[in-house]
Parts: structure tokens; sequence; C-alpha cells
């Protein structure tokens, strides 16, 4: 069934630019699994990933008119999924490092999972350089970017002061960064495992 839906695309891309909820309808079911897994690998989180495929949804509908794609949508929508993967994640982390490994997994195709290697390989690598930082650098670094409790949290949790927190997240995701080398860019993931 889907390979017909397919076989039809440019049909439902030019009904869906006439306004057709149907054609839409069709759209949605052809894409938004797959869009929903794509999102689901970065975001780590089953709402958060309905929340940014119901966005790009809606942003289609709303744009519908303006769409210049004819014979398929699928790179418009996976554009559009990581342009709300990048601000999801600018506006909870403010990193611009997670744009790069968008950038970089995108390149190497959506379809492709051979990235899940690299990542399952990252956070093996990760864990075996935060466990070389000092201890207070570990826990602090644990707390907030893992755990994702507030400095002030970690600070009453540790017995350390607001400023010693902040200084010690600081030095270890340097250390952190320095240590990864080429993974560097992969630091940003440390933030949705």
């Amino acid at each position: 069934m889907e390979k017909q839906m397919q076989d039809n695309e440019p049909q439902l891309i030019l009904s869906l630019k006439n306004g057709s909820y149907k054609a839409f309808e069709r759209i949605y079911q052809m894409y938004a699994k797959r869009l929903f897994a794509y999102s689901l690998q970065f975001t780590k989180s089953q709402e958060e990933s309905e929340e940014i495929v119901q966005d790009v949804f809606m942003r289609l509908w709303t744009n519908r008119a303006k769409i210049r794609q004819e014979d398929t949508l699928r790179s418009l929508l996976f554009i559009m999924t990581k342009h709300y993967l990048i601000n999801a994640f600018r506006t909870k982390i403010n990193q611009p490092e997670y744009e790069e490994y968008i950038q970089y997994v995108n390149e190497h195709s959506v379809d492709d999972a051979s990235y899940q290697l690299e990542y399952q390989e990252f956070v093996a690598k990760f864990r075996a350089i935060l466990k070389t930082l000092p201890e207070t650098q570990q826990k602090v670094i644990t707390l907030s970017k893992i755990e994702q409790f507030s400095n002030k949290e970690i600070a009453d949790k540790l017995s350390l002061s607001e400023q010693t927190v902040k200084n010690q997240l600081s030095l270890g995701l340097k250390s952190l960064k320095e240590k990864l080398g080429s993974l560097g860019i992969y630091l940003v993931l440390l933030f949705i495992n």
C-alpha cells in the first residue's frame, strides 16, 4: 500500500497544494512514522518527537500553497524536521555543536543507521573519559547534563557554592572536549542521553 501511495505522491502533492485534507492525511501516513523515528534518535523522548512531527506537519499544511516540490516531499519533510530538532536543542541547551552533529548525520543519509554505532562508540568513549576527570567534575557534569539538575540544586546536593558548580562544570566540559578530540562535536549527545 505504501508503494502505491509513493507512486501517487506527485498527485498527492498537487492535491495538497489545492487544499485537500485527504491528500494531507495520506502524506502524513506516508512520512509520520519515519520522521518520528528520525526525531526519536536525537531527542530520546517520545513526547518531544511527537511534538516535532506535529509541528512539521502543521507547518506543511500552513504553507501548502508555497510547496515547490512536485515529485516527493521526503527531502523537504526531513529538512524541516532537522530544523525543528536544532531549534528544540538550541532552546534546551543553547549549543551550536548540536547543529553540526545533525548536519553531519544528515549528510550521511537520514536512512543510514550506521551512526547508531558511532553514537554507541561515542557514549562508551565519553563515559571512559568522564571517569578520568576529578570526582567533583564528574559529579557536577552528571548531575547537570545527564540528570538535568540546576546549578543551585547541584550546589545543595554536593554542599558546594553555585559559583564552584559553574566553575567545575565549565572546567569539566572543556576537558571533555579536549580529550574527545575530533569527537568533540558529539559532546552535545551527553545532553540527550
